[in-house]
């Protein structure tokens, strides 16, 4: 398996100045590269591509030595790649026939994050063997950066990447050949249904509660960013606003994250088999706003229910539960939910009238009475038992 592991850095700070210019030459080097492909289509109806850009690296470094020159050959050319996959998603999503998007500049706030594609190329990790009471990572251009890590390294380290979340830095340590780690046969499976008011309902009647972190935080929130709003753009003052903004951001998202790998663990821990939705996320949290000739409906409604799902972060926690079912050996099946909060689990009948309100459901058929969550619990079960069996009769 190929796993990654994320770690805070520890950077003095000549080190955290080192990784801030870093990351700034790689953004200009990005978005110089942007406007090498740009002009040379518009003057000359001509594609550039990755290879003729790597190709000129080795001049803007000779041209630039105190700049780009400074740092590692293979992770700028990583940066051009990055540019190549922007584009070679742009041109798939107009042949696709969708909304292209094509690639944009990127601002200051925009680009993040410097990947070393292959450990012992201009990185290195655990640097300082010598020093068993702590880690390092060795960066070209850097030194040697401190790593807390909290948990330790499996497999064979492949990739390296560093990142800045607001005042911090991490480190991504993409590793291959991770062992799995299975977990006892507990002999269990069950259904679990997501939602808004419990995020996770099994099809034992366990519930587990939406903690709605950014609505937490909606009201602390709400008063930076109206303080951001009133800061004159380019002063010190309105980048500190951001500042704080953004780690007000990142912490709903570690407390997100957190909460999943928590439910994840638990599920996996206590079932050989899981069932769950394959749910279309994009499509249900797509605005309904429209256009001005053919407006939505319910256009208030709709976006708080997408602000909702968010919040509850679904896509996130489905990630996280299939990484670790398959390091633990679990089964993870995806079933289509269509029907599944209408369906009586007992007779099967399948009604809109069903469905009383978002917690109650009860058969117009043969008068069975369950919370609607459950039952729909139990409905994703049986589908995903039923695909389960006739994958092992084929």
């Amino acid at each position: 398996m190929r796993r990654s592991f994320k770690f805070l850095l520890r950077p003095t700070a000549r080190q955290a100045a080192a990784l801030a210019a870093c990351l700034e030459d790689h953004r200009q080097l990005y978005n110089a590269a942007l406007e090498h492909r740009r002009t040379a289509y518009a003057k000359a109806g001509a594609s550039v591509r990755y290879g003729d850009q790597s190709a000129d690296l080795k001049h803007i470094r000779a041209d630039d030595p105190d700049g780009q020159g400074r740092w590692s050959f293979s992770s700028q050319q990583a940066t051009l790649r990055r540019l190549d996959k922007a584009f070679r998603a742009f041109f798939d999503r107009v042949e696709a026939g969708r909304t292209p998007g094509y690639p944009r500049f990127k601002g200051r706030g925009w680009f993040d994050s410097v990947e070393w594609p292959k450990d012992g190329d201009g990185c290195r990790w655990d640097s300082q063997p010598e020093h068993p009471a702590a880690i390092y990572v060795r960066l070209q251009g850097i030194g040697h950066v401190r790593v807390h890590r909290h948990r330790p390294v499996h497999g064979r380290v492949k990739t390296i990447s560093v990142k800045r979340e607001g005042r911090r830095w991490y480190v991504l340590v993409s590793c291959q050949d991770v062992p799995a780690q299975p977990l006892p046969a507990t002999g269990a499976v069950t259904g679990i249904d997501l939602g808004v008011a419990s995020l996770v309902t099994t099809s034992d009647g366990e519930h587990v509660l939406n903690p709605r972190h950014l609505a937490a935080t909606a009201d602390r929130l709400a008063v930076a960013q109206r303080d951001l709003a009133r800061k004159q753009r380019g002063s010190k003052r309105r980048r500190k606003a951001v500042a704080q903004v953004a780690a007000l951001h990142a912490k709903v998202r570690r407390q997100r994250l957190d909460g999943a790998h928590k439910t994840a663990l638990a599920l996996v821990r206590n079932y050989d088999v899981i069932v769950h939705e394959d749910l279309r996320i994009t499509n249900m949290t797509r605005s309904a706003s429209g256009t001005i000739d053919n407006p939505g409906r319910n256009v208030a409604a709709k976006a708080g229910l997408t602000r909702s799902i968010l919040d509850a972060g679904w896509g996130v926690f489905l990630t996280i539960l299939a990484h670790k079912a398959e390091s633990a050996g679990r089964e993870l099946i995806a079933v289509n939910p269509a029907g599944t909060s209408r369906t009586c689990a007992r007779c099967g009948h399948c009604a809109k009238d069903n469905r009383l309100t978002q917690a109650e459901f009860a058969c117009t058929a043969c008068g069975h009475a369950a919370h609607a969550d459950v039952n729909a619990a139990i409905n994703i079960l049986r589908a995903g038992l039923a695909l389960r069996r006739a994958a092992e009769a084929a």
